[in-house]
């Protein structure tokens, strides 16, 4: 009988415990993964300056260019995918009057444009091709993309100096830029001479 009781009180004091012994803290339960905040253009610019090929400058590249896609107005990325839709279809009159009402709403959306002055140029127009350009680098001072294509436009017409400052300024914003050190070499033979 006191074994009997003995392990009752044994058994009724282990169930004691374990009522009062404190239960492992449950795990929080895991947070959804915050989606992260799209890099800015200075921190793309600046992830540009360190890649160390073209290779790895590629995707950087591409990420701005389609941050410069996107104006922060859903009525003009509207139309620039109408635009684009109406490139595609050949549709060239349509593709200039949608590009136009663009840079008139938005005077101020640098890929407007550049869009523009691709439109431009393709049309034969390289004269306001230039202007388009030129004021997609003043909207964006740093649309290195822009600074090469209307250095190449400068250059084919003969303003090789303009040409070579514009490259010089791209390749200071992406050192890895195609072709750049070529150009920059050619150009600067051609406008400053060759060292002796």
């Amino acid at each position: 009988m006191r074994l009997k009781l003995a392990l009752s009180l044994l058994l009724l004091s282990g169930m004691a415990a374990a009522a009062q012994a404190p239960k492992p803290a449950a795990k929080p339960a895991a947070k959804p993964a915050q989606p992260q905040k799209p890099l800015t253009e200075a921190q793309l610019l600046e992830q540009l300056k360190k890649a160390d090929s073209p290779e790895a400058a590629k995707p950087i590249e591409e990420k701005l260019a389609g941050l410069y896609r996107v104006s922060g107005s859903p009525s003009i990325d509207l139309l620039m995918t109408r635009v684009r839709i109406a490139v595609a279809a050949s549709d060239k009159a349509v593709a200039k009057k949608l590009i136009n009402a663009v840079t008139n709403i938005a005077p101020r959306y640098a890929e407007g444009w550049r869009t523009r002055a691709a439109l431009e140029s393709a049309a034969g127009d390289d004269a306001a091709a230039m202007v388009s350009l030129q004021k997609t680098v003043q909207i964006n001072p740093r649309h290195f993309m822009a600074m090469v294509e209307l250095g190449d436009m400068l250059q084919e017409y003969g303003d090789k100096a303009q040409a070579l400052k514009l490259y010089r300024q791209a390749a200071a914003l992406n050192p890895q830029m195609e072709g750049a050190e070529r150009r920059i070499r050619e150009l600067t033979r051609a406008v400053e001479g060759q060292d002796i």
